[in-house]
């Protein structure tokens, strides 16, 4: 039986290069924002002010995807901000998929601007698993004009371990025999699976690099990191089953956030926030014919600090004004009364929607007209657009009546005013 091959592809600097592509290949611009010091950042004055993608001369001066951009431009003040156009990026992802569906039969798209291939018995019709690699790296360059890394091992972990080792437009393998040179001089930050406080935690052990972990002993670390402790610590020595998945599994949660354009600093408010989001959520659920039986509300505070409270519903459900009354009485139970300015709802246990519901005592009347009323407003906002029947509250209100996701003027590709000399 011949070994596993398994390739994980990652574009460089996605959004930012999927912008410098389009100004350069469509609109005939002659500056290439990845050779200046730029980012793709959300919009200040909405609150979304975060850095989603740098150039490779903004990243010399430490910055960072994710970092507020007022620190960003602190840091560079001639960093040239670019907004994102989310309909050009599911654009871009579809044409970088389409490639490499041409190369393996067995694609499992991770993210908008990742994926593995299965390329089992199938590299070798390009030679060695590097030379493959390096094929699909060359294709896309020169089809669709942007870049990518590629790592190739023997699953799923290390491939994408692979890919990180140095960028951009480069290809790395890092198989078993390579793990002790290539992966565990690595920062434990850098492992899979390792966040922020999983870090600050593995600091506190002693444990500073992903081969001190390899080698740690799995009860400490279960002691202090339960089952997660256990995981990291398969990741750090290689291991992982997981196989590549062509076909995406169900949906195993529903759930939509939104930071808000100010601080939410009362119930109503707060509330009228988390009635949008259930609109969209509810609506989703309806669309795939499944129920929920788990709310959680999640909420982050001026000060960044976040919190997340949960509850179990009487019985699984798809009605929208269920979910906004437990959305309320979860934030009513979490808030201590401070500023707030992000809010989510999330859903789980999750289950197909019978043909015939059980039904409460004493319930049935009011559910029914419930459920009549969110299937009428689903139909008329399929058939005439989403904002062709809205909740008299949002008619003069700064919130959108369906929120939470990608915001609508974000979707929108128009360069009419864009400088793409």
């Amino acid at each position: 039986m011949c070994e596993k091959i398994i390739f994980h592809i990652d574009v460089n600097a996605a959004f930012l290069s999927w912008e410098a592509v389009y100004r350069l290949r469509v609109l005939g611009g002659t500056k290439d924002l990845r050779e200046i010091p730029c980012a793709v950042a959300g919009d200040v004055k909405k609150r979304h002010g975060i850095i989603l993608a740098k150039s490779t001369p903004a990243k010399k001066y430490g910055i960072q995807t994710g970092e507020l951009v007022a620190e960003a431009l602190k840091k560079c003040p001639g960093l040239e901000l670019v907004p994102p156009h989310y309909d050009l990026y599911d654009t871009c992802s579809a044409a970088f998929m389409e490639i490499l569906r041409r190369f393996s039969p067995i694609v499992e798209q991770y993210s908008i601007d990742e994926a593995y291939c299965d390329m089992t018995g199938t590299c070798g019709m390009y030679g060695s698993p590097a030379a493959a690699a390096q094929l699909i790296r060359r294709t896309i360059r020169d089809e669709l004009g942007f870049t990518v890394n590629v790592g190739v091992s023997s699953n799923k972990l290390l491939a994408k371990m692979a890919s990180d080792l140095k960028k951009p437009d480069m290809v790395h393998t890092l198989f078993p025999d390579e793990i002790r040179r290539k992966m565990w001089p690595l920062p434990v930050s850098e492992l899979f699976f390792v966040g922020r406080a999983t870090t600050r935690k593995l600091f506190s052990l002693g444990i500073r690099t992903i081969g001190e972990l390899a080698q740690a002993d799995p009860c400490l670390l279960k002691a202090h990191l339960k089952k997660h402790g256990l995981l990291i610590h398969q990741f750090a020595n290689g291991i992982d089953s997981s196989e590549v998945l062509e076909e995406i599994p169900a949906n195993k949660g529903y759930g939509n956030s939104m930071t808000m354009p100010f601080d939410a600093q009362s119930h109503e408010m707060a509330e009228h926030v988390l009635q949008a989001l259930c609109e969209t959520v509810g609506s989703r659920l309806r669309k795939d014919k499944v129920l929920c039986g788990v709310v959680a509300a999640d909420i982050v505070y001026a000060d960044f600090e976040r919190i997340s409270h949960q509850m179990h519903l009487e019985e699984p459900t798809d009605v929208t004004r269920i979910l906004v009354r437990a959305a309320a009485r979860l934030f009513r139970e979490s808030w201590n009364g401070m500023p707030v300015r992000h809010l989510g709802i999330h859903t789980s246990g999750i289950i197909p929607k019978p043909e015939e519901q059980q039904i409460l005592l004493f319930g049935w009347e009011r559910l029914k007209k419930l459920q009549d009323i969110d299937r009428t407003a689903d139909e008329i906002r399929n058939r005439f657009g989403e904002d062709s029947l809205k909740r008299a509250v949002y008619l003069n209100s700064p919130i959108c009546h369906m929120a939470g996701g990608i915001s609508r003027e974000k979707k929108s590709v128009n360069y009419q005013e864009v400088n793409v000399e």
